[in-house]
């Protein structure tokens, strides 16, 4: 059968709905992914080497807030969405998409070993015929120098034998405007007929695709994306020091500047960045960019100065204490509210809460924290030693039994009123309070 042939086959099966898709990482951004495949009717295998996701999916209930436990058992008693750790059944998908982390390595460069492993357990089972997508952020040119060496060790040819793409994903946790299926998806193959059956296939997924020439335009895309978000939210950090010393609110100042309705973008600053994107993917395009001498200052600098926030806290922490209760921070209590990495979401990804509970027991305070989304702290690649800390039981008497609070992510269903009553001390890293008309001269904004 001749490449011509073979991408026909898939496009027939494609457009008949009868075409087998495979997700490979099941987590916030493979669940999701996979239930909108299914959702668009394909035939949905999900993989990971974690069984407990498995597991849950067996047992019909979701572990991902972007994927509602119903919708979950919608398609898994349809016969649209099975799991699964066997990657053997990799053989049976005609479409496969990987999904799994891109983390940095201790010296920041990029970690690109979870998309190796997942590359050469696919190339176990490789067949004619088959489309593999990359979805897991990365620098441009990863599709092609990493992946595709790997599947091409085979013997088959990307092209003519199997069909390589790539489309970043553009999940947003806690995002209630937007699902999956309604984000713009960026799409591009590994020549044409590559390119042909991306289109086609994420065509019958979602509501709009957005092609591109090449699968390292897609993948400088993303990063794109995330480190104008990135430099941006430095720019507001860096400018509330300045102006913190200068006795300016920057909070006052954004909103004020925002009233502009052209060429002007609210941005916020905060305790440092959180989620696996924002804190990561400018990394990979610094890395890369040294293999064609190009420096990125600007992108470096962003992140230093966000890298350093969290540092930043710590000490107006400390200086307030010090200052309003003639208290050291080595001899303080604290507690954090809010663990998560953004409002309203479980997820602690690269969160800068993990990293001030670090910086605050290193200076010999002692921390606890409340989050009502996360009742436990789960294993995490950098702060091992805080596995298994607990979220304490609100308690308005509990409050007053700490020298300090820190608001650290700003939930919508914490009460901020029993907060300012009880608190001797209050950081606020997010401007809620301010937000919500409540003012104390207990509150020090950071």
């Amino acid at each position: 059968m001749t490449d011509t042939s073979l991408s026909s086959t898939l496009q027939a099966k494609i457009t008949a709905r009868t075409a087998k898709a495979g997700v490979v990482g099941l987590g916030y951004v493979g669940l999701p992914l996979a239930m909108a495949f299914a959702r668009a009717g394909f035939s949905v295998t999900g993989f990971d080497i974690d069984p407990s996701k498995i597991e849950f999916i067996d047992r019909r209930e979701s572990y991902i807030e972007a994927v509602p436990t119903e919708m979950l058992q919608v398609e898994c008693e349809a016969g649209r969405f099975a799991a699964t750790c066997d990657f053997n059944l990799l053989a049976e998908c005609d479409i496969i998409a990987i999904c799994v982390p891109t983390p940095l390595t201790a010296h920041r460069d990029p970690d690109l070993s979870y998309v190796a492993k997942t590359a050469e357990a696919i190339a176990k089972t490789l067949r004619r015929g088959q489309l593999i997508v990359l979805e897991s952020t990365t620098y441009p040119g990863t599709t092609d120098e990493v992946v595709k060496p790997i599947l091409e060790r085979t013997g088959l040819k990307s092209g003519s034998d199997f069909f390589l793409g790539y489309s970043p994903e553009r999940e947003d946790p806690g995002n209630r405007q937007f699902h999956t299926a309604s984000i713009p998806k960026v799409v591009a193959g590994d020549g044409e007929a590559a390119a042909a059956l991306m289109q086609a296939f994420y065509g019958a997924t979602v509501e709009t695709i957005v092609p591109v020439s090449t699968t390292a335009t897609a993948e400088a895309v993303k990063l794109t994306e995330n480190i104008f978000r990135a430099v941006n939210i430095a720019l507001v950090n860096e400018l509330k020091l300045v102006y913190d010393a200068m006795g300016i609110d920057v909070w006052e100042v954004i909103d004020a500047a925002k009233s502009k309705p052209f060429g002007y973008m609210p941005f916020y600053p905060g305790p440092g960045l959180g989620g696996h994107c924002i804190p990561i993917d400018p990394f990979y395009l610094t890395w890369k960019s040294r293999e064609f001498e190009t420096p990125t200052r600007f992108i470096e600098l962003a992140g230093e100065i966000n890298t350093a926030m969290p540092h930043h806290i710590v000490t107006r922490l400390a200086e307030a204490l010090d200052i309003r209760s003639g208290k050291a921070l080595s001899r303080s209590k604290v507690l954090l509210i809010g663990l998560a990495y953004k409002k309203n979401v479980p997820d602690i990804r690269e969160s800068p809460s993990l990293r001030l509970m670090e910086l605050i027991e290193r200076r010999g305070g002692s921390v606890s924290y409340f989050d009502p989304y996360v009742s436990e702290i789960p294993s995490t690649r950098e702060y091992a030693e805080l596995k298994g800390r607990r979220s304490i039981e609100w308690d308005e008497v509990a409050l007053k039994s700490f020298d300090a609070v820190v608001i650290a992510t700003d939930h919508d269903n914490v009460d901020y009123d029993a907060i300012s009553r009880c608190a001797p001390l209050i950081v606020d890293t997010r401007n809620i309070f301010a937000r919500k008309g409540i003012s104390s001269d207990v509150i020090v904004k950071a």
